[in-house]
């Protein structure tokens, strides 16, 4: 059995653990990351070339948080030389995501954007067809969360940080002033703090930390479902292809939520092989209990209902998926993240599907957060919230 011993434990290898395992190392502290796979593992959420940054939030103080990661993502592309945010521009319409507002909160933070009717959007975008008003924000674009995920563990292990893969936490206890993390194979790691960046395994986990029971009646209900996400072809094959660097990708980004359904659209890259956009429906994916319990079946329920949205809402799109993949959500009630702490112990998550545009700056947070240049940030504590139970 192995036995190590570090200053900070940091318990997954996805955005949010590789952040704060860059930030803290970068700095001199001594890291260890345990992984129970790999980093950016498939049956994680992580992974893969296609997630949305956009900015606009329906409040304010989120969207500020917006910019004020963006300009950490700027500096962690300078540093790497690689391009992680393809620029992309992005739509939001429908009666629930409201963008007459999202449109006054981005004027308020003097964001670029546009609002048109859906006469103007058809007419610049023929690709889609939306009913409503259209907000265009034009500096969005697409994270590619695998090559953030390498670049970050990389930057970290150059900084001295150590990662251990094939690593599953059995439990968390209390060891002198610190704490003893131990693997289901026995082998053991302990540290003066633990980081617990675990995403869909956080329901499992939590019960084997040894929290204060304060905290565990503090924390909201979390709620982890397996959604399903497909690719469809741009008709036109113009559209193919992969993005020249200092160039946008030829269809924007868009999210639309009508009471029937919530979708969201965003151009695939080499998910899809450069050949079309991956569409999904928002929380759309069954709920199971806790990333252990994916099976990585699409729901064939599911995968019509996103292809009757592309059928009316996507004329630019062949309606049938040549790819589709599943995926794991960690939802609180509020659709929030969390960070919060209890003695050494740093909870951060869930992410509620929101987590990647943010991951430089959560490192930074955790950092300042863990070596206590702040309190944690009210905008993420943790608050005992139930989920609504469908009728």
């Amino acid at each position: 059995m192995a036995h190590d011993s570090t200053q900070y434990i940091i318990i997954g290898a996805g955005l949010f653990g590789t952040a704060a395992a860059w930030r803290l190392a970068q700095s001199g502290k001594d890291v260890i990351i345990l992984e129970r796979s790999i980093p950016a593992t498939e049956s994680g959420s992580s992974h893969g070339s296609a997630r949305i940054f956009r900015y606009p939030y329906m409040n304010q103080p989120t969207t500020s948080l917006v910019k004020d990661a963006r300009s950490q993502w700027n500096e962690l592309e300078a540093i790497t030389g690689k391009r992680l945010i393809t620029p992309s521009g992005c739509l939001d319409t429908g009666s629930v995501r409201n963008p007459e507002l999202l449109a006054s909160i981005l004027s308020f933070e003097g964001i670029e954007h546009e609002l048109l009717d859906a006469d103007a959007a058809k007419q610049r975008w023929p690709q889609l067809n939306f009913p409503g008003p259209v907000l265009w924000h034009p500096e969005a674009g697409v994270i590619n969360a695998g090559e953030t995920v390498a670049a970050m563990n990389n930057l970290a292990i150059q900084a001295g940080a150590h990662l251990r893969c094939g690593w599953e936490v059995e439990s968390v206890a209390r060891q002198g002033a610190g704490y003893r993390v131990t693997s289901t194979t026995g082998d053991i790691v302990e540290g003066e703090q633990v980081i617990v960046a675990s995403g869909g395994w956080l329901p499992s986990l939590l019960g084997n930390l040894q929290l204060p029971q304060g905290f565990l009646e503090r924390m909201p209900e979390i709620q982890v479902r397996q959604e399903n996400a497909y690719h469809f072809h741009y008709r036109d094959t113009s559209d193919w292809g992969e993005t020249p660097l200092g160039e946008n990708t030829s269809w924007p980004c868009f999210i639309s939520k009508e009471p029937e359904f919530q979708g969201y659209g965003l151009p695939g890259g080499g998910d899809a092989g450069f050949r079309g956009q991956k569409v999904a429906e928002y929380n759309g994916g069954r709920v199971i209990g806790h990333a252990g319990n994916q099976d990585g079946v699409v729901d064939a329920a599911n995968r019509q209902r996103v292809i009757d949205f592309v059928k009316s809402s996507c004329p630019g799109l062949i309606p049938e998926p040549y790819a589709e993949t599943t995926c794991i959500f960690t939802n609180i009630p509020d659709d929030r993240m969390i960070i919060d702490r209890a003695e050494g112990i740093t909870i951060v998550s869930a992410c509620s599907g929101q987590g990647a545009k943010f991951a430089p700056l959560i490192g930074s947070t955790i950092y300042e957060l863990v070596t206590g240049d702040i309190q944690t940030p009210e905008l993420f504590r943790a608050h005992p919230q139930r989920f609504l139970q469908e009728a």
